[in-house]
């Protein structure tokens, strides 16, 4: 049996993801002890300012995860990710999305990213070309109108269909890629023939294992 060295803290800027991983843990990684920590205002201020406006915050609020006991850190918005990475606080930080973006790189060149959020287009697209390492690819970025306004409006499955019906209008690609974790069930309402990548997965699979002790339970 796996087991960890110790809990791995969430950071998330909506509570909504919360049930979403919770489900992901026990259906994957059963006894991996989640803690979340909701800080909605760093999108917030993330939006208008860029990112590197919450730097600082993201770095104390991770530091203290860490001072109660994390082992690792899972952040779950796309468009505070790269400054979590940067935080420095001494146990892996993880970026939900890093693991979809090497996926996307590994289908092919050409590449669909699709967002909700004018705000994460420019960080999935760089982490995308940092995935590629120098190989050539051709990223398209795709902004759903309205489909925002839908999520916050508590729209759930308003949401999800716009998304949805985003991406069965791509053509030509090797892979979409569903910028924000909350586009995850986008994925199986999608009827096109395009590969349709999610993070939520994927990411938490990469933070258990930075929490992962070899041998037996």
């Amino acid at each position: 049996m796996t087991s960890y060295a110790g809990p791995l803290a969430l950071l998330h800027t909506s509570p909504v993801h919360i049930p979403v991983f919770e489900s992901l843990r026990d259906e994957a990684h059963p006894g991996l002890d989640l803690t979340h920590v909701v800080a909605e205002e760093l999108l917030d201020r993330a939006r208008v300012k860029g990112p590197d406006a919450v730097a600082d915050d993201v770095r104390e609020i991770l530091g203290t995860a860490v001072a109660a006991g994390a082992r690792a850190v899972l952040c779950t918005c796309s468009t505070i990710g790269a400054v979590a990475e940067r935080a420095g606080i001494g146990v892996p930080v993880v970026r939900v999305d890093r693991p979809m973006a090497a996926a996307a790189v590994a289908a092919g060149p050409r590449i669909a990213v699709i967002a909700a959020l004018e705000s994460t287009l420019e960080p999935t697209v760089a982490l995308i070309r940092d995935e590629a390492a120098g190989r050539s690819v051709e990223v398209r970025t795709l902004l759903v109108a309205g489909a925002w306004e839908r999520f916050e409006a508590g729209d759930t499955d308003g949401y999800v269909r716009a998304v949805a019906g985003a991406a069965d209008t791509v053509t030509h690609a090797d892979a979409i890629v569903l910028a924000q974790a909350s586009m995850a069930p986008a994925r199986y309402l999608a009827a096109t023939d395009v590969p349709v990548l999610a993070s939520p997965g994927p990411g938490l699979a990469a933070a258990a294992a930075a929490t992962r002790v070899t041998g037996r339970a």
